[in-house]
């Protein structure tokens, strides 16, 4: 017979498992950084459950783990962190100069008219902020 405790213990190992992508819902691609990500930004357990489509089930394994396991998900998510922003950095070098070749490059005839709606769009929206 099992315990309720026993059971969470349970529950908390067969949804939250570890992929090559890191420690990952069970069931989905979404990993427990993904969550972590919207609530360093503020985001409530129900917008963010609504947002990455988790059942009740699954946002409360995610939100339990992390908790029982804060320590070491928190050093995780640093570490991918710290991968991301080498990758991103990685890719804005490499591209850097073939982004402003592209910048560049004068705009064709017959999409002249397109960027000129696009920047009164945009000089508008700057202007009410």
């Amino acid at each position: 017979m099992t315990s309720a405790s026993d059971e969470q213990i349970f529950n908390e190992q067969s949804a939250i498992i570890r992929t090559e992508r890191g420690l990952t819902i069970a069931g989905t691609r979404i990993t427990l950084y993904d969550v972590m990500d919207d609530f360093m930004v503020g985001y409530p357990a129900k917008l963010i459950r609504e947002k990455l489509c988790l059942t009740d089930a699954q946002m409360d394994a995610a939100l339990f783990y992390i908790e029982a396991h804060q320590a070491e998900v928190e050093a995780e998510y640093q570490q991918v962190l710290q991968i991301v922003e080498g990758n991103r950095q990685y890719w804005e070098d490499r591209n850097r100069e073939h982004f402003a070749r592209i910048a560049a490059m004068p705009p064709k005839l017959d999409q002249e008219a397109i960027h000129a709606k696009l920047q009164a769009w945009k000089d508008r929206l700057e202007s009410k902020v």
